[in-house]
């Protein structure tokens, strides 16, 4: 009686421990990395930098991203396509983009609205937003 016990226990632990390997495999699962990194006055309005990673796995020869400004009460402001391209397999880029006649403070949200161009070889034209990762470091909402 008591080896049965043991063996339902050790059956529970199992199962327990056995979800853990596909968590791990989700964590390295491959994505395309974008990061809102600082906003800052520029010459004509605010400068937004911006971060991109390729963990796609191939290169991309194009990728654009349709983006969204809001202001501090919630209204679309503007709508802007901001290009990465190119961006090689495990690259990381930092790119600039002057926000002519806005002032940083009256941004309140930045939306990823879609990507308005992704190719490479052996890329589905889907993943740069299916498989996008966004971060923030400033104090703005921002993703999609």
């Amino acid at each position: 009686m008591m080896q049965s016990g043991k063996w339902a226990a050790a059956a529970v632990a199992a199962a327990l421990i056995l979800p853990m390997p596909v968590a791990a495999q989700d964590a390295a699962a491959p994505a395309l990395s974008l990061e809102l990194n600082n906003l800052n006055k520029g010459g004509d309005g605010c400068l937004a930098t911006f971060m991109a990673k390729n963990g796609l796995g191939h290169p991309l020869e194009k990728v654009a991203f349709e983006v969204v400004l809001f202001d501090q009460e919630g209204r679309v402001d503007r709508l802007l396509v901001l290009d990465f391209s190119p961006l090689s397999d495990a690259k990381t880029r930092v790119r600039q983009f002057e926000l002519s006649g806005m002032e940083c403070g009256n941004i309140s949200r930045v939306l990823v609205n879609d990507a308005a161009e992704c190719s490479g070889s052996d890329i589905d034209p889907a993943s740069c937003i299916g498989q996008l990762v966004t971060t923030v470091r400033v104090a703005v909402e921002f993703g999609s």
